[in-house]
């Protein structure tokens, strides 16, 4: 550029005003889908998908697979999956492994609704999925999905802990591409706990000392 005196000084250029681009329908983040682009829900996305502490409910044979995953021969921890979260409130993923009762599934829903969102569940095992050889018992829950939403189910009987670690390769992959407003938002089509929930069996009341009674 020309600086010599004399020489008239280079008019401005006019920028034209930058146009908003509206986000896409599957891109938006609940709430904020004005202000978070597609790069944070990838952000976001990866951050649960490689940090998930996992509340583990144990409840037959299909636990002992599950710790042997955990251990140094599997090491699902290297998947970002973290083992034996100290309680609910701390967890992102709930595996319910074993052999679920019409008398435990309270407890079981009580504890997936203390977990803070989003949250996830594989249903580990035959008696998970669906009641496996018990299926037709009076007191076993036909299926943890009566009460719970699942996202990855797990079959075997009991199930090997590869089966696991590929149970968990498709939650995480299902995380990577998946929309918080289309998980949580009034529009979607994943059904709703009350939904799923069945007739259980409710324990009965404690009894209750008359004023007479010693």
């Amino acid at each position: 550029m020309d600086m010599t005196p004399g020489t008239p000084a280079a008019a401005p250029v006019a920028l034209p005003d930058p146009v908003r681009a509206t986000p896409a329908a599957g891109s938006r983040l609940g709430p904020l889908a004005r202000l978070a682009p597609e790069p944070m829900k990838v952000v976001l996305n990866w951050g649960r998908r490689y940090s998930l502490w996992v509340f583990n409910f144990g409840l037959a044979c299909c636990a002992i697979e599950f710790i042997a995953a955990s251990m140094a021969r599997h090491d699902f921890i290297r998947l970002g999956v973290i083992p034996f979260a100290p309680g609910p409130r701390q967890a992102d993923l709930m595996i319910v492994s074993g052999t679920v009762t019409d008398k435990m599934a309270p407890a079981v829903k009580r504890l997936y609704e203390q977990m803070p969102e989003p949250k996830y569940v594989i249903s580990f095992g035959a008696c998970s999925n669906c009641g496996g050889p018990y299926w037709d018992s009076y007191s076993v829950t036909k299926g943890v999905d009566q009460i719970l939403p699942v996202d990855v189910y797990v079959p075997g009987c009991p199930p090997r802990p590869e089966a696991l670690l590929q149970g968990i390769l498709k939650l995480q992959e299902k995380i990577a591409r998946e929309s918080l407003a289309e998980r949580y938002g009034p529009a979607s089509g994943r059904p709703s706990t009350a939904a799923l929930r069945s007739g259980l069996v409710e324990p009965p009341a404690a009894p209750t000392a008359g004023k007479g009674e010693r």
